[in-house]
C-alpha cells in the first residue's frame, strides 16, 4: 500500500501574545491518501487557518514534521495550491492575467501558446470563459472565488488546500460553488484538504471528516468516514435519518470536548455516512 501523500506527525504551533506564548495547535497527527478529499471542521478560533497555513508552508511548525510525498514542507511550493476565503486576486489584472501569473511561475519554460491553452482550459473548467477579460471589481464574489480555484488548479498541485473558501458567500452562490468543487474533484480526483465550519458542506464534498477540538492547544479528533456514493444529493444529506443521527454524534463529540468533559469512549471509524455540524455549534 503506498504511503500517504500528506503526513503530519506531532505538529505543534504557538504564537507570541505579549510576554506569553499562546499554544494554538498541539500534537496534530493526520495522514491523507492520494486522491482523498478530507474536511477538517471545528470551532471558530480553534486554529483551522493556522493548520492550513502550516500545510501550505506559509508558517513553520514549532514541533513535529509535515511531509508531502515524503518530502519535508519547508515553505510554500507549487505542489500545494491554496484557495483562501478572501480571494487574494490582484485587482489590476483580468481573470486571464490572474491565472496566467501563477502559470508563468509554475511553467516558465513552456511556449507562450501552450501556456495560453493551459490557462484557457482552467478558466473554462470553472465556467468563466465569458468573463476572462474582466477585472476582480467587475466580478461577483462567487466569480472571484472561481478565479481563485482556477488559479490554484492551473499550477497542477499535488494537493489542493481550501481554507473556508465559501464562507463569505450567500447561500445560493455557496451551493453552486459546492457543486463546482464536486464536479472538478470528480474530473481530476485531486487530493483536497478543506477547512470549513459547516459540516453539511463537509458531508456533501468529503470522503472523511476530522474534527478539531476547541483551542487553545487544539488537536485533531477521530476520523468520521463519509462513504456515501457520489454525486451526493444535498437534500438527502440534510434530511436522511442516518445523516441526522450522525450529525448529532459529531456535534455531541465536539461540544463535549469543548466543555472539557471526558468522552464516553472513542469514536471508531465506520462504513456509515457521517455527520454535519450545526453552524451555530461551531
Amino acid at each position: 500500500m503506498p504511503p500517504p501523500l500528506l503526513q503530519l506527525t506531532g505538529v505543534a504551533k504557538s504564537f507570541r501574545r505579549g510576554r506569553d506564548n499562546l499554544s494554538v495547535l498541539h500534537d496534530i497527527n493526520l495522514n491523507v491518501d492520494r486522491g482523498e478529499f478530507v474536511a477538517i471542521v471545528g470551532f471558530s478560533g480553534s486554529g483551522k487557518t493556522t493548520l492550513i497555513s502550516l500545510i501550505a508552508g506559509l508558517i513553520a511548525p514549532d514541533a513535529g514534521k509535515i511531509l508531502v510525498a515524503d518530502r519535508p514542507v519547508v515553505g510554500p511550493g507549487l505542489d500545494r495550491g491554496v484557495v483562501f476565503q478572501n480571494y487574494s486576486l490582484l485587482p489590476w489584472l483580468t481573470v486571464f492575467e490572474n491565472v496566467a501569473l501563477a502559470v508563468e511561475q509554475a511553467f516558465p519554460n513552456w511556449p507562450f501558446e501552450k501556456r495560453c491553452r493551459h490557462i484557457e482550459r482552467f478558466i473554462e473548467m470553472v465556467n468563466l470563459t465569458p468573463a476572462r477579460g474582466k477585472r476582480p471589481a467587475e466580478l461577483s464574489g462567487g466569480m472571484r472565488q472561481r478565479v481563485s480555484v482556477a488559479r490554484a488548479l492551473a499550477v497542477e498541485p499535488e494537493i489542493l488546500l481550501l481554507d473556508e473558501p465559501l464562507g463569505a458567500l450567500d447561500a445560493l452562490t455557496r451551493a453552486t460553488l459546492q457543486d463546482e468543487i464536486e464536479r472538478i474533484w470528480e474530473r481530476d480526483r485531486k487530493t483536497v484538504v478543506l477547512i470549513t465550519n459547516d459540516l453539511d458542506e463537509a458531508m456533501l464534498l468529503a470522503d472523511r471528516i476530522v474534527p478539531l477540538t476547541a483551542g487553545p492547544r487544539a488537536t485533531l479528533g477521530p476520523s468520521f468516514a463519509v462513504p456515501a456514493d457520489r454525486p451526493r444529493d444535498r437534500q438527502n444529506v440534510a434530511r436522511a435519518p442516518e445523516f441526522k443521527q450522525l450529525r448529532r454524534e459529531l456535534t455531541e463529540w465536539l461540544l463535549t470536548v469543548a466543555r472539557g468533559k471526558p468522552m464516553r469512549g472513542d469514536h471508531k471509524e465506520t462504513s456509515t455516512p457521517q455527520v454535519s455540524l450545526v453552524r451555530e455549534a461551531v
